[in-house]
């Protein structure tokens, strides 16, 4: 009987272990030695001042010495009306972190752009006004110097072999809460942002709020691996989708900033997509890995190279690229002027190429698109298509050959998204100069393999899609 009894005792204490919560982690020490290093940033924008007056005691005399003060007031102003009235200040603030002890500063660049003055507050309550080193919007990073010595500082780490799920701090001045601690874990590496294409923001769920940006991420051997920036929420606090700036990348910008002042970025000159399963089969990809190279700008460090459209980029200066949007950043911490490897596939062919790296300008304008009535009846890819004059091509942007679409019939072509009004540059890397070239390679498609297009859309982008036509299409 008291076996029994025991081994049931044995099963019920079993059942209740899981809801024992687990040892906690103790970030105390960290804490400790990176808190001295994390200060308070306030920005000021200074509002309108009142125009000048005429002082109205050169009207009505000299104000009486014996005046009662609850009187006086009557005298500085006439009756009825209050002292004039500017704008008044707007004050806004962040957080930053100590990167030298000479009173180098880190923040955001959103934390303290148009401020007409910066003061920074240290852990021991002392504060300095602060002079901006310069500032980079791009990778929202801002330099900032006080006039000061011996200061507590935070070494830069090394956010690349961060792995998701690692233990992670912020430390910041939420709500203007000062040296606020919270932690949490990596939850993603890579995320992007259309407004910072050049930064692969790294993503947790530490709890961060308004006025936390500028702070440091801070894993747990004491090392910065990231700028806390921006989070994700429909109500404006924290649920858990927080984004840091990789060390690395607001390294690079630290140092030019220093250097010159100012950053400049590489630009390789090539439009990028997505890859699916359906344009790896298509473009003879063992996996749907890479950048997919859709446009070639001209007098561009890719044309000088030899890439070309169609080409999918794997490696940048020795660097993998498994998602498209991995390449930007990569290309832009390059230096203009540098030479770097590049590894590609080309129509199933493995190549490597030397590219000397040029200075960022500014994408071309693009124009948009109309389109004609006169249409050849469709073909193997369900598609209506015909050929452009010259008045259409003007308004389209001026691609170089192609036909246009009329029509599209096939649903596997329309669900890959080949719309009327695109215009087809290239078919299996073949170029498109015509209809004649459009009628001979449609003829010598293989039936029921994907077929991969280069389309030209009405917006002036260019864009690869893939698709297997249907049968008898």
């Amino acid at each position: 009987m008291l076996k029994k009894t025991l081994a049931v005792l044995v099963i019920v204490l079993a059942a209740y272990i899981p809801l024992v919560p687990a040892q906690g982690v103790d970030f105390t020490e960290l804490v400790d030695e990176s808190i001295p290093a994390v200060v308070n940033v306030e920005t000021i924008r200074f509002g309108s001042r009142p125009a000048e007056r005429r002082d109205p005691r050169s009207e009505r005399g000299e104000m009486p010495e014996d005046l009662p003060d609850m009187f006086r007031r009557f005298f500085d102003f006439p009756f009825g009306e209050g002292p004039p009235r500017g704008q008044p200040d707007r004050r806004g603030g962040g957080s930053g972190f100590i990167i030298s002890d000479d009173g180098l500063i880190v923040t955001n660049h959103h934390v303290i752009e148009d401020a007409d003055q910066v003061v920074v507050r240290l852990a021991d309550r002392r504060e300095f006004e602060a002079e901006v080193v310069g500032s980079d919007p791009e990778t929202d990073v801002a330099l900032l110097r006080i006039d000061a010595s011996d200061l507590p500082t935070l070494e830069f780490g090394d956010s690349r072999d961060l792995r998701v799920g690692e233990w992670v701090i912020g430390i910041g001045s939420p709500f203007s809460f000062e040296q606020t601690v919270t932690a949490g874990i990596v939850s993603a590496k890579g995320r992007t942002q259309g407004r910072q294409q050049y930064v692969p923001f790294i993503q947790t769920d530490v709890a961060i709020n308004r006025g936390n940006s500028g702070g440091p991420l801070i894993r747990t051997d004491g090392s910065v691996v990231g700028i806390n920036s921006w989070i994700l929420s429909s109500g404006g606090g924290n649920i858990g989708l927080s984004f840091s700036i990789p060390i690395e990348v607001a390294r690079n910008s630290i140092d030019q900033l220093l250097e010159y002042g100012r950053v400049s970025r590489g630009y390789l000159g090539v439009g990028i997509e997505v890859i699916t399963r359906e344009k790896a089969d298509a473009l003879g990809l063992d996996r749907p890995a890479g950048a997919l190279v859709n446009r070639i700008e001209p007098d561009s460090a890719a044309e000088a190279a030899g890439i070309e459209v169609g080409d999918v980029i794997v490696t940048f200066n020795d660097e993998p690229i498994d998602v498209f949007s991995e390449l930007p950043p990569l290309v832009g911490m390059v230096r203009p002027g540098t030479e770097v490897p590049v590894r590609l596939y080309r129509w199933g062919e493995e190549i490597t190429k030397t590219v000397t790296i040029k200075q960022r300008d500014e994408e071309p304008a693009v124009a948009d698109a109309d389109r004609e009535d006169e249409r050849q009846p469709t073909n193997a890819l369900g598609l209506s298509v015909e050929p452009i004059d010259s008045q259409a091509r003007q308004r389209l942007g001026d691609p170089e050959g192609g036909v246009l679409i009329g029509e599209v019939e096939s649903d596997n072509a329309y669900r890959a998204g080949v719309r009327q009004g695109q215009v087809i540059l290239m078919i299996n890397n073949q170029a498109v100069a015509d209809m004649d070239d459009f009628q001979r390679i449609v003829e010598e498609l293989p039936p029921g393999r994907s077929v991969a297009l280069l389309l030209h859309r009405p917006d002036g982008t260019t864009t690869f899609v893939a698709y297997t036509p249907e049968p008898g299409d």
